[in-house]
C-alpha cells in the first residue's frame, strides 16, 4: 500500500531496528496523535493479499444459543460464571488505504463486478456473504443511531471523530491472552464500567473480500470490561455492552424478550467478539 502515498520513513531505535511506519500508522497519528493504535487495525494495515477471510456464512442465531450469549446487567459481578468461547481475530485480513478502497466498487448494484474483480463464483457462499454486507451497509441507520461501512482506516477514524465530535479518544477492545482457547467456563473476577454516556461508537468486522467495518453510534447502552479466568487458566478481558432498549427490528431481540420474561427485568448484555473496537471520548471513558 506504501505507493499510494509518498514514502516517509521514521527511524524508531528499538533493539537496533529500523521501522518505517505505514501511510496508516502516518494517518492515525496524524488524527489521534495520543491514542495507541489497537493491535487489531495494526495488525489489519499491513499489506496482504485480498480474498475472504471471515466466515462467509453465519448459523441462525437460535433462541437457546442466544440465552448462553446474552445475561442482565444484574448477573454481571464478581463470582458469576459465563460459558464462552473466544474465537480470535480473523486472519488479518488488509484494512486498506483510502485510495485503495475508493477505487473499488462498494454497492448491490455493482455487485457483478465486485464479485468479478475477487474472482467469485455467483450464487456461491461468499457471494452471498458479499452481498448481505454491502446491504445491511446501505440499510438506514436506526432512530437516533449515525452509522457508516469503513472500508479504510481513514474513512473509520473520519466517521469516528465525527460522530464524537473529538479527537481525544480511546479505544477498547475484548483481549484473549491464550491463542485458539476452547470452550470452557470462565469465572468472572472483577468488573468495571467503562462509559454510561450514549456518546460512544462500535465498529465490527463484517465478512468480505477484504477487511470492513460496519461502524454505528451508541445510545442508552454502558460498556464494562470483565476480567474473567478460564478453567485452563486463560486470563480475558472481555468487553460487554449493556442495552437499556429494545429494537424490534433486531432478531436477537427475541431471545432477550424469553429471557427477560423467566428471570426479570433489567438491561440485557452481552460481550463483544475479539475483532469488535470500541470507542470512547476521553472525557467519559473510565478506562484509567
Amino acid at each position: 500500500m506504501d505507493h499510494f502515498f509518498p514514502l516517509i520513513s521514521i527511524l524508531v531505535l528499538a533493539v537496533g531496528v529500523t521501522h518505517a511506519a505505514s501511510p496508516s500508522e502516518l494517518y492515525w497519528r496524524s488524527v489521534l496523535p495520543d491514542t495507541r493504535m489497537p493491535n487489531l487495525i495494526k495488525h489489519s494495515t499491513d499489506e496482504g493479499e485480498l480474498g475472504l477471510g471471515h466466515p462467509v456464512t453465519k448459523p441462525m442465531a437460535t433462541s437457546a444459543k442466544l440465552r448462553s450469549c446474552f445475561f442482565l446487567e444484574n448477573d454481571l459481578h464478581d463470582g458469576a460464571k459465563f460459558t464462552l468461547h473466544f474465537t480470535g481475530t480473523g486472519s488479518g485480513l488488509s484494512l486498506l488505504a483510502r485510495q485503495e478502497a475508493d477505487s473499488i466498487p462498494f454497492t448491490t448494484t455493482k455487485l457483478p463486478e465486485i464479485l468479478a474483480r475477487f474472482s467469485i463464483e455467483p450464487g456461491s457462499h461468499e457471494a452471498m456473504a458479499i452481498e448481505t454486507t454491502l446491504e445491511e451497509c446501505e440499510e438506514q441507520a436506526g432512530y437516533g443511531q449515525i452509522k457508516k461501512c469503513a472500508t479504510s482506516l481513514e474513512s473509520m477514524l473520519d466517521f469516528t471523530t465525527s460522530a464524537l465530535r473529538t479527537r481525544d479518544i480511546d479505544t477498547v477492545s475484548t483481549r484473549v491472552d491464550k491463542e485458539d482457547s476452547p470452550e470452557q467456563q470462565y469465572n468472572v473476577v472483577g468488573v468495571r464500567m467503562l462509559t454510561g454516556s450514549s456518546d460512544w461508537v462500535v465498529c465490527h468486522v463484517q465478512p468480505y473480500a477484504y477487511t470492513v467495518f460496519y461502524c454505528h453510534t451508541k445510545g442508552n447502552s454502558k460498556a464494562y470490561m470483565v476480567s474473567m479466568v478460564g478453567e485452563d487458566g486463560t486470563n480475558v478481558e472481555a468487553l460487554a455492552v449493556c442495552h437499556s432498549y429494545l429494537d424490534g427490528s433486531n432478531p436477537k431481540i427475541l431471545a432477550y424478550r424469553g429471557f427477560q420474561a423467566k428471570q426479570g427485568t433489567g438491561n440485557f448484555c452481552h460481550f463483544q467478539p475479539q475483532d469488535n473496537i470500541v470507542w470512547i471520548p476521553k472525557s467519559y471513558s473510565n478506562l484509567l
